[in-house]
């Protein structure tokens, strides 16, 4: 039994290997990846549209941000050529957040998966600062401006609305989201209309939080999701020249 079990373990195992060293492999275009990525995001979005919006009905979802981490990584040029650790380590905690948000629609994992998210925010922005937001936002600061009052307005009219328990994790999460949005502006082109189409998903989110319903919310939410991530990361990978 031990003999006919151990070859077929090794097989599975030399089989992920393989699969893991082509996914990170680069080959100059990452068109495979973004095929994957196109795919994973029909299959969410036709779940969720379904009104499947847990468990394994949604097996596509935790997959989404690896895909687009396998894209940054094989457009590639060459072993040597560099993806900002910041854009990785962002689209990781993506994936720790949609992972949380997905299993469980309670509490605990709604702040587990917005405390995920702070981490992709933070990242984003600290990798903006790289491709020249700050000063972009010296020179320009009336977007910036107009985002920190659009983030004081929506938090004065929906944090009545949500427990009291959530309101000081909702304003922190939602104020770096804010500052994201900020200097993604400062980037500008399609960085910047990524991060609108996520803080447009995440305000859907936050009504939903504070009971607001709206038709085919659900989708709108992912659909802006999965459209403001491509458009960063794409975006972000254009401007730096990966």
């Amino acid at each position: 039994m031990t003999i006919t079990r151990r070859p077929a373990r090794q097989r599975i195992i030399g089989a992920a290997r393989a699969a893991a060293s082509r996914a990170v492999s680069p080959d100059g275009r990452g068109r495979g990846s973004l095929v994957a990525f196109g795919a994973l995001a029909a299959a969410d979005l036709a779940a969720v549209a379904g009104g499947r919006h847990r468990g394994m009905s949604r097996a596509a979802k935790p997959l989404l941000m690896p895909a687009l981490a396998s894209y940054a990584l094989r457009r590639r040029t060459g072993q040597d050529a560099e993806v900002p650790k910041t854009l990785l380590a962002g689209l990781a905690c993506a994936t720790a957040g949609d992972t949380a948000l997905l299993f469980d629609e309670h509490e605990p994992a709604f702040l587990l998966g917005m405390a995920a998210f702070l981490g992709t925010q933070v990242s984003y922005t600290a990798g903006y600062t790289r491709l020249g937001a700050l000063r972009s936002v010296r020179r320009k600061p009336w977007p910036a401006v107009g985002c920190l009052a659009g983030w004081a307005a929506v938090n004065a009219v929906l944090g009545p609305s949500l427990e009291k328990r959530l309101r000081i994790p909702v304003a922190g999460y939602s104020l770096a989201l804010t500052l994201m949005g900020a200097a993604a502006l400062g980037v500008g082109g399609r960085v910047g209309a990524g991060a609108g189409a996520f803080l447009g998903s995440d305000l859907l989110i936050g009504l939903q939080a504070a009971g607001h319903e709206l038709p085919s919310q659900e989708v709108l939410i992912m659909a802006g999701y999965i459209l403001g991530q491509y458009l960063i990361v794409t975006g972000w990978l254009d401007r730096q020249g990966g």
